[in-house]
């Protein structure tokens, strides 16, 4: 295994957690404004579901929150403990090297 390998699989793994993160920031943001829109709708047709429909937009909201979390705990494991590194390895391995 050389360092070029090595240090190609660490910047596209890079670059990949990039994309990742911005997706996820990308996602919560559309998802946010959608939840809140929909309330927002949903209260000017009907006013008196106001509390109904505000206690499930916090509740979709809350599960909402987590999703950029949830996504930015998979991209730190693979930004530290990169397993295309252990397969790399792996596979020097196997072809005798």
């Amino acid at each position: 295994m050389n360092a070029e390998m090595l240090s190609m699989i660490y910047a596209y793994t890079a670059v990949g957690v990039g994309v990742i993160l911005a997706a996820a920031g990308l996602g919560s943001a559309i998802g946010w404004g959608l939840i809140c829109a929909k309330t927002l709708e949903g209260i000017a047709r009907q006013p008196e579901m106001r509390p109904a429909l505000m206690t499930n937009m916090f509740i979709f909201a809350g599960l909402m929150e987590s999703f950029p979390f949830i996504i930015l705990a998979f991209a730190m494991w693979f930004l530290f403990a990169n397993p295309f590194v252990g397969a790399l390895q792996a596979a020097i391995k196997g072809l005798g090297g």
